[in-house]
């Protein structure tokens, strides 16, 4: 756990900057089977130019964090640089088929089962190909319904969708206006149809979020009820594709100067998912290999759209507090703020807001409320919660605070400071050699 969270510091930036305005829906169908395609089109012309608008085949991401994109017999690796052969990569897979295109692939996410997670699965007619780190898996390819039973063949789409986004460990499959969900543990299937959602000719998770892929655009999706919010569809190449000028979002916004993060809060829920919060935006930590983003807090807890004071987990429920509110989100398939919440801070835990900033340390059961230079101890066990003891820090106000198994971390400006304890904060006199938000942590700009 503390090596992930000392590279979580890393993913700290507005890093990824592939975005831009929006365009108008714009379908170049496939047509099935004999591989016969729209305008002329030949997967085997020259290299195909995904910046002239290209409605993808497949679209997943490796077990190292690359993804790729699937057109005919060629592939993009990351959101820039120039298609190449699809078997340059993945070579088998012109041993057992005539590679005109890929139907559907996805990244497997199945952690209770080492043997399959992180593996690549490519789906072409009625047959499932399982690679990891670019090598065919031994006894593949095999026949769809042997590995994913209740699954048809010749798919439009496939998602990975873990559990904490899913209720268990799922894919989602498409074809045409069907989705099946199908659940990795027991190989159950069940079979949704989702009218209002674009036919998908691929789909895509990264960060959380799941988008479908239709034309040259796409239409983000929640990945449970298929429900589809904001306005949609967006053109991929301003945010999947870096394709220079004409294209992409925010109006030149740059990456962040190091010296410019200034966090409100940081956190860990109990599934593992650590997020940052900066202003009215959060970002996710934990996945760094796939990259990072800022997206709006109200993304995930949708009745918070302003700065947040502090945030920490306690079991599987979040604590948000704003003022002298205090939100409390169950942490399960998605944030869902519990009944009769905001209340209080003073009602809920014995103190008066506003409040700097909150942690709780691994298996502890007393939050560290922190407001100007004092540190106030709230035994969350307790009924009625109040506050246990107050002491001083060394510091007149601070940004945020985390603790993990390594230790506190006290958030000030563009530094961090550790202490191994709470305690040690408390009690310590002389303050310890700030680090530095880095370009090497934080992926930010000097």
């Amino acid at each position: 756990m503390t090596a992930v969270l000392l590279s979580l510091y890393a993913c700290l930036t507005l890093a990824l900057s592939n975005a831009a305005p929006v365009h108008h829906d714009v379908m170049i169908k496939d047509a099935p089977e004999g591989h016969s395609h729209p305008k002329g089109e030949d997967p085997h012309d020259a290299k195909p130019d995904r910046c002239k608008g290209i409605e993808f085949d497949a679209i997943t991401p490796d077990e190292k964090g690359n993804t790729f994109f699937f057109k005919g017999d060629h592939l993009w690796k990351g959101f820039s640089g120039p298609a190449e052969l699809s078997n340059n990569i993945f070579k088998e897979l012109d041993d057992y088929h005539h590679l005109g295109h890929v139907d559907a692939a996805f990244r497997m996410h199945h952690q209770d089962d080492l043997s399959v997670h992180d593996h690549i699965y490519f789906f072409l007619d009625d047959k499932v190909f399982s690679y990891y780190n670019y090598t065919l898996e031994q006894g593949y390819p095999v026949e769809i319904q042997q590995e994913f039973p209740g699954v048809p063949s010749n798919l439009d789409a496939a998602v990975e969708c873990p559990k904490g986004e899913c209720i268990t460990d799922s894919v989602l499959f498409f074809k045409g206006n069907e989705i099946y969900s199908f659940d990795i543990k027991t190989k159950s299937v069940k079979k949704k149809v989702w009218a209002h959602l674009p036919n998908c000719t691929s789909a895509f998770r990264w960060l959380e979020h799941y988008y479908c892929f239709h034309g040259y655009n796409f239409t983000r999706f929640h990945p449970v009820s298929g429900d589809v919010t904001g306005i949609y569809p967006k053109d991929a190449r301003n945010y999947f594709m870096r394709c220079g000028e004409g294209f992409g979002h925010g109006g030149g916004a740059r990456r962040q100067h190091c010296s410019e993060v200034k966090l409100n809060a940081i956190t860990t829920d109990d599934k593992g998912r650590s997020y940052a919060f900066q202003d009215a935006m959060y970002m996710r930590l934990d996945t760094h290999r796939d990259g990072s983003h800022h997206f709006p807090i109200s993304r995930l807890w949708k009745e918070i759209s302003v700065v947040v004071d502090a945030v920490f987990n306690y079991g599987d429920n979040m604590y948000i507090i704003q003022g002298d509110q205090v939100y409390i989100y169950k942490s399960a398939a998605h944030y869902t703020l519990i009944e009769g919440y905001p209340k209080p801070l003073k009602e809920e835990l014995g103190i008066d807001g506003p409040v700097d900033a909150a942690f709780l340390c691994p298996n502890q059961h007393v939050v560290n409320v922190i407001q100007g230079q004092k540190m106030y101890d709230i035994d969350l066990a307790a009924t009625p919660r109040a506050v246990k003891m107050e002491r001083p820090i060394p510091f007149p106000e601070i940004d945020a605070g985390f603790c993990d198994a390594d230790g506190v971390k006290v958030f000030i400006g563009p530094e961090y400071y550790s202490y191994q304890s709470p305690m040690i904060l408390a009690m310590g006199k002389i303050k310890p050699a700030p680090q530095k938000i880095s370009p090497e942590k934080f992926g930010c700009e000097e």
